[in-house]
């Protein structure tokens, strides 16, 4: 089912559909699926001027297209992000938290597990 204001038989609804299919394929939950299919083409609409509310970062970032093309098979190390490394590290107690790199806080968190 294409999110709300995307009518039947229309691109959106087509897209929708093959981001959904195409997630699916990749191993991805029927909803799971559904929630990427929709907020891809709810970003796209936005971007388009499709739709009535658009946010900030779906009109000025980079399309989702184009994004996931560039962002998938990077060298990159993949892993928790600093914020996320923060808040587990906050709910440790561990001290001096707030001055401390990725690098410290993954080694901090790490060691008091």
């Amino acid at each position: 089912m294409p999110p709300r204001g995307v009518k039947k038989g229309t691109k959106r609804a087509r897209q929708y559909e093959h981001i959904k299919d195409s997630a699916q394929d990749q191993g991805a939950s029927e909803s799971r699926a559904e929630e990427i299919a929709a907020r891809t083409v709810n970003k796209e609409r936005a971007r388009a001027g499709e739709s009535r509310r658009r946010s900030k970062t779906s009109t000025d970032d980079m399309s989702s297209s184009r994004r996931g093309g560039q962002r998938s098979g990077t060298n990159r190390p993949k892993g928790r992000t600093r914020d996320q490394l923060y808040a587990e590290a906050k709910k440790l107690s561990v001290p001096g938290r707030s001055a401390m790199t990725k690098e410290e806080l993954r080694r901090a968190v790490d060691a008091r597990k």
